[in-house]
């Protein structure tokens, strides 16, 4: 469940985001499934209804306001979970082109559940993110990859920028604090280039900050590698 309507538009209104009373019925349709599915498996930790509205839905929605998002552009949400930040956003900006992509079946099963009955089109893909990011069909096809996780940057990218077209961007949603420094040499490597790093605040202090990778050149062939040379030797 979400906060009424009213509340809701207003808190989104304060970030210049409009929320549309239809957009508002999807995202009450969402939190209910997330809420009930949650029940029978791990999908998140936050169930209250102002968590889920600020915590996940504007969390998740707010990077569209920081970022340069032309009609049509296409999205790869990877490691998706429960749909964050991707789901929210598409719901948001229906013009956007879909892909969620999440390593456990269950989630995904989640999701397609939460498509179909909110009519939102967006292609839920079970896979890898390393086996997604080596695949003909995904790699370099998105103009932008988001990720809203808690891994450190150099792994983040390597998971993330394969799927990047050249000139297209990843957009890492992350909290206060991230250490850059270690991941320059890593996202130069894979093709990229940090272009910003925005630093905000949602409503009840949570910090949070979103560093912006463009994709200046192809990511070599040999990356991404597998997820336990990724995780066991970051680049």
């Amino acid at each position: 469940m979400i906060i009424p309507y009213k509340n809701f538009s207003e808190i989104f209104a304060d970030y210049g985001i409009e929320i549309t009373p239809s957009q508002y019925k999807s995202l009450e349709t969402y939190a209910k499934m997330l809420t009930e599915w949650n029940e029978k498996m791990n999908l998140t930790a936050i169930t209250d209804p102002e968590g889920i509205t600020i915590k996940h839905f504007l969390d998740s929605i707010l990077p569209l306001k920081k970022l340069d998002v032309p009609h049509g552009t296409s999205f790869v949400d990877v490691g998706t979970g429960a749909g964050f930040p991707g789901l929210p956003m598409k719901i948001n900006r229906p013009d956007i082109k879909l892909t969620l992509l999440d390593s456990l079946n269950k989630r995904v099963e989640f999701l397609k559940a939460v498509c179909s009955e909110t009519k939102t089109d967006a292609d839920c893909i079970h896979s890898r993110a390393e086996d997604g990011g080596r695949s003909e069909r995904y790699r370099e096809k998105f103009d932008f990859a988001v990720a809203r996780a808690v891994a450190a940057m150099p792994v983040l990218s390597e998971y993330c920028l394969p799927f990047v077209k050249v000139g297209g961007t990843f957009a890492a949603l992350k909290g206060p604090g991230e250490d850059l420094s270690s991941a320059e040499s890593a996202i130069k490597l894979l093709g990229g280039e940090v272009s910003d790093v925005i630093e905000y605040t949602l409503p009840g202090g949570d910090k949070r900050t979103l560093i912006v990778v463009g994709k200046v050149k192809a990511t070599p062939e040999k990356y991404p590698r597998n997820s336990g040379q990724i995780k066991k030797k970051p680049l």
